[in-house]
């Protein structure tokens, strides 16, 4: 693999990347578009889907002008992209509709009534995955009832990578983690009859694409695709796991030795830990959580905050049009230099502040589509910076609730994500878990992943964990130790997060019968 290349493409909900990999990993070329959606008035969020392909195509046919002779080097090409969503295609295979993606919230309703119906432990229990708004289940089932046209005229329900996916190779599939966390069996890694008709989905199967593993098999780029992307035509195609699995792989959390657990804080949080074989999944009274498959017998199981640096750009946001009523133009990014010393100097505790700041409500480590973000306990002396500190807390702390979630904290964090970059975020969140917190050498670890997996279904190497040491060993960064003092510090504040998260669902449902009332 000398001179031979790798590809990721990930089509992210902001950003659609390709990225070039040399045979031992290092990242030499990359290439990416801004991506755009369309929020509608009634909680909607959709992509348009053609768009969406050639924005892939166009990337890729830019990562040539990074990388010289890439048709001629590239061997493989993987595909992941961001998660849940339904985006569906007829049966010749053009789009139905625009693609609804995670953002979308109009599934509430459906949401809540399987989470309260009969058969919603079975479905936790079989799937190991929570449910949410944002998920095909949900949405199949809101457009049953409010848009039953597009379900009729659609052959197959798609997440967004495996529309790329088909049109790069015209195969309809998806892969083990999306197919199986909405419809399957994690124990299987196969559609569960059982879910299925539990969901009240069972007279719409047809509509979900077979289950194809993109380390085990591969389809070559059709004529069509090569004309539009410029690599050559019969190029390997593998079809990643989703985004957040990918990134998994490419940022260390597949570490047998380890035991690690991984968080990502970009626009959402995650945060993950390792597990070894599907004996060892935890599923927890709340039903929360997922649960998704490596490559191999290890799972990876996790819990999502739906807004993580979401929560600081608001915050930012808010103190920059403070500033621009007096005159004074300032960006979010102006405002972060220079910040984390001012948290860190700020007083942990003058605030508890709750995360969740989207309009869908959170998903982890409890399901609640009304929940919403919050100040409380504050008083006269608190400042600004100390509220920022509390936005700041509150998401290492958002960390904490999850892992709780998930059994035993693991023995070592590994963390990615823009939020990353952050030294103050890493030191809080080290002693809010008590843990060592690690950092990862990679800036693309999504499209990585991808590229493992392609990697690992060419031969290139014999399993996950060869994949892994080779590629992601060499790039873990020196750890950040927890700070003794501040550890006693968060276990106190973690006491009234806990306790005021808990009291708060009441709170939540009749704001969200205020809202209504007043929409």
């Amino acid at each position: 693999m000398s001179n031979s290349v790798l590809i990721g493409l990930d089509a992210g909900t902001s950003v659609i990347k390709a990225v070039a990999f040399d045979g031992d990993g290092n990242q030499i070329g990359v290439a990416s578009r801004r991506n755009t959606y369309t929020s509608l008035p009634d909680g909607g969020a959709e992509q348009d889907m053609a768009r969406t392909f050639e924005d892939a195509a166009a990337v890729l046919r830019a990562l040539a002008d990074e990388v010289p002779g890439l048709a001629r080097r590239a061997v493989g090409l993987g595909i992941t992209g961001q998660g849940d969503g339904t985006w569906l295609i007829d049966e010749d295979g053009a789009p139905v509709h625009d693609g609804w993606l995670w953002l979308d919230a109009r599934a509430a309703e459906d949401a809540r009534a399987i989470a309260t119906g009969p058969g919603h432990r079975l479905i936790y229990e079989t799937t190991a995955a929570g449910v949410n708004i944002s998920q095909m289940r949900c949405q199949l089932r809101h457009m049953i009832r409010h848009m039953p046209d597009l379900v009729d005229r659609a052959t197959t329900a798609f997440h967004c990578k495996d529309w790329i996916y088909f049109r790069l190779t015209g195969i309809r599939a998806t892969d083990p983690t999306e197919g199986v966390f909405t419809f399957g069996d994690y124990r299987t890694r196969a559609y569960s009859d059982a879910v299925i008709e539990a969901l009240g989905l069972a007279d719409y199967r047809h509509l979900m694409p077979p289950i194809v593993d993109g380390a085990v098999t591969a389809h070559g780029l059709t004529r069509q695709a090569a004309d539009a992307t410029g690599l050559p035509e019969g190029l390997p195609v593998s079809l990643g796991y989703v985004d957040i699995m990918c990134s998994a792989l490419g940022a260390g959390l597949h570490d047998r030795a380890a035991n690690p657990g991984l968080t990502v804080l970009g626009s959402t949080g995650m945060h993950m830990r390792f597990v070894p074989d599907a004996g060892a999944v935890v599923l927890n009274d709340d039903a929360s959580g997922y649960t998704m498959a490596f490559p191999d017998a290890a799972y990876a199981q996790m819990q999502t905050s739906m807004a993580a640096t979401i929560n600081i750009d608001w915050v930012l946001g808010i103190a920059c049009e403070i500033l621009a009523s007096q005159g004074v133009a300032r960006t979010p990014a102006d405002l972060l230099d220079g910040l984390d010393d001012r948290v860190l100097d700020a007083r942990p505790g003058a605030a508890l502040y709750h995360p969740y700041i989207l309009q869908a409500g959170e998903r982890g480590p409890f399901a609640e589509p009304a929940a919403r973000a919050s100040f409380s306990g504050l008083d006269q002396t608190a400042g600004w910076f100390d509220l920022v500190r509390a936005v700041f807390d509150g998401l290492v702390l958002a960390g904490r609730d999850c892992y709780r979630a998930m059994g035993a904290i693991p023995d070592e964090i590994r963390i990615t994500g823009g939020a990353a970059r952050s030294a103050a975020l890493k030191r809080l969140l080290a002693a809010a878990l008590n843990r060592p917190v690690r950092g990862v050498a990679r800036e693309e670890a999504g499209a990585a992943g991808a590229a493992m997996i392609t990697a690992i279904q060419l031969g290139h190497f014999a399993d996950t964990n060869a994949a892994s040491a080779a590629w992601v060993t060499p790039l873990l960064r020196d750890a950040v130790l927890p700070d003794t003092g501040l550890v006693a510090t968060y276990d106190r504040l973690f006491e009234g997060y806990l306790a005021t998260r808990q009291a708060m669902r009441p709170a939540w449902q009749a704001q969200a019968v205020m809202r209504e009332a007043l929409s």
